[in-house]
């Protein structure tokens, strides 16, 4: 997750309600929310930091852990990320686990790069940002890595897992942004080697989102193709996560901190890269999803004014957005969840706690019954 100071962005989801939604771009401009009770059970907890997760084609459940972070650091090697964000300490601390359908963590690939803030920052953690299927073939994704990263001689990549847990490179993510930057960089909250969020398997292709930057990029046979710079037209909005339904793109952002209620928004963008439509009236949003009927649903990490509270005060919310554009609560009280997937059960798998809190042990990941 990207990380913040003020004015700066956090890094660092029936067909005919779907074709309704977003058709427009005469939105209410405080979208009225409901409440429905739902039940919310715990699936697995002892997490480090869960991220982005996936159910694979055997049935389990695939969550990227950020790690505990490390205190290797880089000072001198490279350009680091801005003070006070930066300079990154990190280590090896960072996975990507399988949980089985009675909650079994089992560790898939271990030792991957977990970077963390300076100490002013809350020494919050990013490592593996998500994962994604194409067959049967499970990939990841790093946000934790590179030299800006304190991390010397690493980079944020793709990169597939192999049967032994070994893992193969697919394409260096840091050295193409490098190459190819963006529009609108904001100078006062960059970080050279970017915080990659959400990726998604789509037609035999790899999708991934990266918020700092601001752009959405494709990869295939180990090539890197932008489809959309976002920070062009949308500026330093924090793009965190998207879905893709009924050959769109619905994209969500969190918005730079301090929070502020209703400030975020979910984006209709087409595949060539031009947004079409805007759903405002939401707040720090880090998952986009939909269920089987079309509705979507979207996770809101923190939802109170101001700078994160403790984690106590757990403030995060799933809605669902209704036909008329008004929003559902479908679960409240969540603590800092990351992302979301639905399972084949029907239900919404939640990545709770994690971010922002004592990274041992504390991550779990909750299932949420969504309603007829």
């Amino acid at each position: 997750m990207r990380h913040v100071r003020p004015r700066f962005a956090l890094e660092a989801a029936p067909v005919i309600v779907a074709s309704l939604l977003l058709v427009t771009t005469q939105f209410l401009a405080h979208p009225v929310r409901t409440r429905a009770q739902s039940a919310i059970s715990t699936v697995a907890t002892g997490l480090n930091n869960p991220r982005g997760l996936k159910f694979g084609p055997d049935g389990n459940l695939y969550v990227a852990e950020g790690g505990t972070g490390g205190t290797d650091t880089s000072i001198g090697l490279c350009d680091q990320v801005v003070f006070p964000v930066g300079p990154y300490t990190g280590g090896y601390s960072s996975r990507i686990s399988m949980i089985s359908p009675s909650g079994v963590v089992t560790p898939v690939v271990e030792h991957l790069p977990s970077s963390q803030t300076s100490p002013l920052l809350g020494s919050l953690v990013s490592g593996v940002a998500d994962v994604a299927f194409i067959g049967e073939t499970l990939y990841g994704i790093e946000a934790g890595a590179g030299c800006s990263h304190g991390l010397a001689g690493t980079s944020n990549i793709v990169f597939r897992v192999n049967r032994d847990g070994s893992i193969t490179t697919i394409a260096d993510l840091s050295a193409f942004q490098k190459a190819n930057p963006v529009a609108n960089p904001e100078p006062d909250d960059f970080e050279p080697d970017g915080t990659w969020y959400s990726m998604l398997s789509i037609g035999g292709a790899l999708y991934a989102i990266e918020p700092n930057h601001g752009e959405l990029d494709r990869i295939l046979n180990g090539k890197i193709l932008r489809v959309a710079d976002i920070s062009e037209t949308q500026g330093h909005l924090v793009p965190t996560s998207f879905a893709f339904y009924q050959g769109d793109f619905f994209i969500g952002n969190l918005g730079t901190f301090p929070v502020v209620p209703g400030s975020a928004q979910l984006m209709r963008m087409n595949v060539g890269g031009k947004i079409k439509n805007v759903l405002p009236g939401l707040t720090t949003v880090v998952g986009v999803a939909f269920d089987a009927k079309g509705r979507m649903y979207v996770l809101e990490t923190d939802t109170v004014a101001g700078f994160p509270g403790p984690p106590a005060a757990g403030s995060g919310t799933v809605l669902r957005v209704n036909q008329d554009k008004s929003f559902t609560t479908i679960a409240s009280g969540l603590v800092f969840p990351t992302a979301m997937t639905f399972g084949p059960d029907g239900a919404l798998y939640v990545s709770n706690f994690g971010f922002g809190v004592p990274p041992i042990g504390l991550g779990q990941v909750v299932r949420i019954e969504v309603g007829q």
